[in-house]
């Protein structure tokens, strides 16, 4: 099975990373774009394996060769005198059965006859494919085959397809004169089945979904690495697998494949689900195969690994192109195929008591967090794991006075938290997801982005959706029009009418913001939480105790983010807002009730003076990061992001 990028090659170098990091209690290996399946087939007989792919086929010959440990035996199909199928669907003449089969979709659509061109299989080979599909699905329908028998049978069947399809490697394309392999006699491939005695387990998903419910030993990726989506080069494949009769287009006749695109391919999602990944990866190692041409960097894979895994673990593995490539490489590039390891953080969780006998569990440290479904500029997602571990118990009420995004709201455990912002907007919207059925948001968002045509290159059907919004001012509405704005971000002009610019060839409603928003909306339903639209100044906290919490992040004073400078319909930030903020906070000190304060200390040649002299009394915790989605960022002088609390 030739498959891009394979890793027959690759297989001893893989093995060697994970002995040279392993302990030798590693009990299960997941391989989760599993591909034809030879990495979990190599480590079959050492680990519990588990593989999934998106691709059907791919899915296929694992159940055959990995889920089941055994051959089968087709005892079935013995009571109607067949006692070795393979050689039955090989050698029963099918061209005087032709007229039998109704269904006949390879023979029709990818072998030349009056109606097709297409040169990918001969017509004996296509109507011995037909009779072969049918022929298993009729054994698997009258129940005289097993389901191991017949994932066994049709694994058999797509391993033979390349060995007569008249292609160069892929089904991009075929060939314009027929290649001698294709002329060949159709054989199915005899496959052999390694017992390891464990229970393995392969899937058929997307897997950011799938990560979300794996956990064991050794993860091993090996994702798309460039924008070619791999239904499209392997649609004949795909076909014969699933066997759907699929409206077909093109010279290629290739099936639809908008639901199985991976967001690997796409430059503008890449990092996100990458590292939604590496951070939902429930697994004590991680080993991912890529290379020097992919839409990732080398810098970018070491950022997020070392994110989300123990620095001093990390490995790069560097082997040159055409030691793994049996074939000479034409061009320039100096193509290096990359193996990174590291060892992945375990969250450690501690049980604590709060009021009402109310047992709750905490996640310190390493706790994997909730992400907001809005890019809000200065959201704390990425300093969450900072922060939060800082966090003492709140057994009463925690409030957020500048919430933004909602980022440290929804991912605090508390009796009760309260959200508030000055964009009335936002909160708008935060309070109707709250109330509205979640599968009624998806609709609306859907219907939205079909009505308007939105998409990440249609300028013109944003401009009119952008229209549409400001006329009826539609909270759901305005998170999709988000989804295809600049950079995902909130603008409004001083009449609160929404202006944000389009995000050419980047934003769209893509997955991984699906999976994000869904998260969010079951988190917002299940908690104890209130939103609402004041200035911190009108907000009443005198019934706060000691029980209770209060976190800021304000504007702020020294940087240019567009939500402080008074030209976006919501009041600016300046030095009267911040003294009055932190008058507020010695107020709450006095009464012995909690607070925490996020801030800029310095910014490039800039120092919040005010801010400096007031820490004083407090305790302050300098924050390693600098964000990447705010106006004021830049490498020049940087950002002294700080934590200020008075426990």
């Amino acid at each position: 099975m030739r498959f891009i990028g394979g890793k027959s090659q690759l297989l001893t170098h893989i093995d060697t990373v994970i002995r040279e990091n392993s302990s030798g209690s590693e009990r299960v290996f997941c391989d989760i774009f599993a591909g034809t399946g030879s990495v979990a087939r190599y480590f079959k007989p050492r680990y519990e394996i588990h593989t999934n792919d998106i691709l059907h086929f791919s899915y296929v010959l694992q159940k055959a060769t990995i889920e089941y440990n055994q051959k089968p035996s087709f005892h079935g199909l013995a009571g109607i005198d067949i006692y070795n199928p393979l050689r039955f669907l090989e050698e029963v003449r099918t061209d005087i059965d032709e007229q039998n089969y109704t269904d006949l979709f390879i023979t029709q659509n990818y072998s030349p006859n009056d109606k097709c061109k297409r040169m990918y299989l001969s017509h004996k080979n296509a109507l011995r494919i037909d009779f072969i599909r049918n022929t298993v699905e009729a054994w698997k329908q009258s129940k005289l085959i097993s389901d191991n028998e017949y994932y066994y049978l049709l694994a058999a069947l797509i391993e033979g397809v390349p060995y007569v399809s008249n292609i160069t490697g892929t089904y991009g394309a075929y060939l314009k004169e027929w290649d001698k392999r294709a002329l060949k006699d159709f054989e199915m491939v005899r496959l052999e089945i390694y017992d390891n005695t464990q229970k393995n387990k392969c899937y058929n998903m997307d897997a950011n979904k799938l990560i979300r419910e794996l956990e064991g030993d050794i993860l091993y990726l090996d994702p798309p690495y460039n924008g070619r989506q791999y239904v499209p080069n392997y649609h004949l494949l795909e076909t014969i697998s699933r066997y759907d009769s699929p409206p077909i287009k093109g010279i290629t006749g290739v099936r639809p494949y908008d639901d199985e695109k991976s967001a690997y391919c796409s430059k503008s999602d890449v990092l996100d689900v990458f590292e939604d990944l590496i951070d939902k990866a429930n697994f004590k190692s991680i080993i991912l195969s890529y290379n020097n041409n992919g839409l990732m960097t080398a810098a970018q894979i070491e950022d997020i690994l070392k994110k989300h895994g123990i620095k001093s673990s990390y490995k790069r593995y560097d082997i040159p192109y055409r030691k793994y490539k049996s074939k000479i490489v034409k061009g320039d590039h100096d193509l290096q195929e990359y193996l990174f390891y590291i060892r992945k953080r375990k969250s450690r969780s501690v049980t604590f008591t709060i009021k009402a006998n109310h047992s709750v569990t905490r996640e310190r440290k390493t706790r994997k967090y909730l992400k907001s479904p809005l890019n809000y500029i200065g959201g704390k997602y990425r300093l969450l794991p900072q922060i939060l571990p800082l966090f003492p118990q709140v057994d009463g009420t925690f409030i957020d006075l500048f919430a933004g995004g909602c980022n440290v709201g929804i991912n605090i455990i508390a009796d009760a938290v309260v959200c508030n912002d000055i964009n009335t907007k936002i909160v708008e919207m935060y309070q109707v997801f709250q109330k509205t059925d979640t599968q009624a948001i998806i609709t609306q968002i859907e219907d939205s982005i079909t009505r308007f045509n939105l998409s990440k290159d249609n300028e013109s059907g944003f401009t009119d959706f952008r229209n549409y919004y400001n006329l009826t001012q539609n909270p759901i509405d305005l998170y999709t029009l988000s989804c295809y704005s600049f950079n995902y971000q909130f603008r409004f002009n001083n009449n609160h009418e929404y202006n944000n610019p389009f995000g050419r060839n980047r934003s769209h409603f893509s997955e991984n913001m699906r999976t994000n928003l869904l998260l969010f909306l079951e988190r917002i339903k299940k908690m104890n939480i209130e939103f609402s639209a004041f200035e911190f100044t009108q907000i009443d906290l005198n019934a706060l105790t000691h029980n209770d919490m209060v976190y800021c992040d304000p504007p702020y004073l020294i940087t240019t983010g567009s939500y402080n400078d008074g030209n976006r319909g919501f009041k600016d930030w300046k030095e009267e807002q911040e003294i009055s903020l932190y008058r507020l906070l010695d107020e709450l000190h006095d009464k012995g009730i909690r607070f925490a304060l996020s801030n800029v200390l310095t910014h490039k040649d800039r120092t919040n003076e005010i801010l400096s002299e007031w820490a004083k009394k407090y305790d302050v915790t300098i924050l390693d990061f600098g964000y990447n989605n705010s106006s004021y960022n830049t490498t020049r002088g940087g950002s002294t992001e700080v934590l200020v609390t008075n426990f």
